[in-house]
């Protein structure tokens, strides 16, 4: 009996626990992408997302705690993609982003000069955030996505990449489009 008590104190004690970030034993994210990139290709997402990105609940949406810092995975995560093979990406940015102002998300200013850096000369497409989160829902009834999720607290700093055919391209399907009619 004694024991029995002793375990629901103990079980109580850790149910009260609050569960931190840093305290989810999660999978290594990188272990997981260089598992995944192989089987993702044309119309699957990658989504690097800021702290707030809501864990969604469409069974093709797997989302991994990163740990790290959003630039470093949004770097890591480009570089994987442009050394695969089979795929290529769109980058999907938020276009509010453009328009937060330090005032209100102190740090706003440095996270976007970090952000261009690393994006450097690449295509970027712009879209306001509904319009992208649109478009990753419908990919995501058919598609699998992968959201890795980092601790960035600033607005409207979610990376999304949409993946297409490395191999293929627009030009080489409008060609083949033509071609067969």
């Amino acid at each position: 009996m004694i024991k029995l008590a002793s375990l629901l104190i103990m079980c109580g004690t850790l149910i009260a626990m609050p569960v931190h970030a840093q305290n989810v034993n999660e999978p290594d994210w990188r272990a997981i992408l260089k598992q995944k990139l192989p089987i993702l290709g044309h119309r699957n997402f990658i989504v690097i997302a800021d702290s707030a990105y809501p864990m969604q609940s469409n069974p093709g949406i797997e989302t991994i705690y990163t740990g790290d810092k959003q630039i470093d995975v949004v770097k890591e995560v480009i570089v994987a993609i442009e050394k695969a093979p089979h795929v290529s990406g769109t980058i999907y940015l938020d276009q509010e982003l453009d328009y937060v102002p330090e005032i209100n998300a102190p740090g706003i200013d440095a996270y976007r000069a970090s952000l261009n850096a690393v994006l450097g000369l690449r295509t970027v497409m712009r879209l306001p955030h509904i319009d992208i989160i649109k478009k990753l829902d419908e990919s995501s009834d058919l598609f699998n996505v992968l959201i890795l999720k980092t601790d960035l607290t600033l607005p409207y700093t979610s990376v999304f990449i949409e993946l297409g055919a490395g191999y293929w391209n627009d030009q080489s399907e409008a060609e083949l489009r033509k071609n067969m009619k």
